[in-house]
C-alpha cells in the first residue's frame, strides 16, 4: 500500500518549505541545473516538471497566470520557462528532467544529487 505517502517534509514548516521548493525552482530554471540533498532534488524535480507541462500549453493568458500563481517571485524566471524551456519538450510526453547522484556531502554524509533538464 502506498497511502499517505505524498511530499517530503524535509523537515520544515509548510510556508518555509514552499518558499524553498519556489526558489530553487526559479534557480533551476534560470541557470539550467541545480546541485542539492538528493531529497530536495526529488521535490523540486515534481515541482518544475508540472510547471513544464503547463507551460506545454502555449504563452495564452491563463497557462501564464496559472505559472504566476505558481512562480511569483521572477518574472524572468517565467519568460525563460515559456519562452525557451517549453517549446523544447513539445513532442515529449513527460519526463523532462533528470537527477545524477554526486558523492556524500563529508559534513553530514547527506547524499548530495544534480538535477538537470533532458536535452
Amino acid at each position: 500500500m502506498n497511502h499517505q505517502n505524498g511530499r517530503k517534509k524535509l523537515n520544515l514548516n509548510a510556508a518555509h518549505r514552499r518558499a524553498l521548493i519556489r526558489n530553487q525552482t526559479i534557480m533551476f530554471i534560470t541557470e539550467g541545473s541545480l546541485v542539492s540533498t538528493k531529497a530536495r532534488v526529488k521535490e523540486v524535480r515534481r515541482f518544475a516538471e508540472k510547471l513544464v507541462t503547463l507551460a506545454r500549453e502555449g504563452n495564452n493568458f491563463n497557462a501564464r497566470r496559472r505559472a504566476k500563481a505558481l512562480l511569483p517571485y521572477k518574472e524572468e524566471a517565467l519568460v525563460k520557462l515559456f519562452t525557451d524551456i517549453a517549446p523544447r519538450y513539445i513532442n515529449r510526453p513527460g519526463g523532462y528532467t533528470r537527477i545524477i547522484p554526486l558523492a556524500r556531502r563529508i559534513s553530514d554524509t547527506a547524499e548530495v544529487a544534480k538535477l538537470e533538464w533532458v536535452v
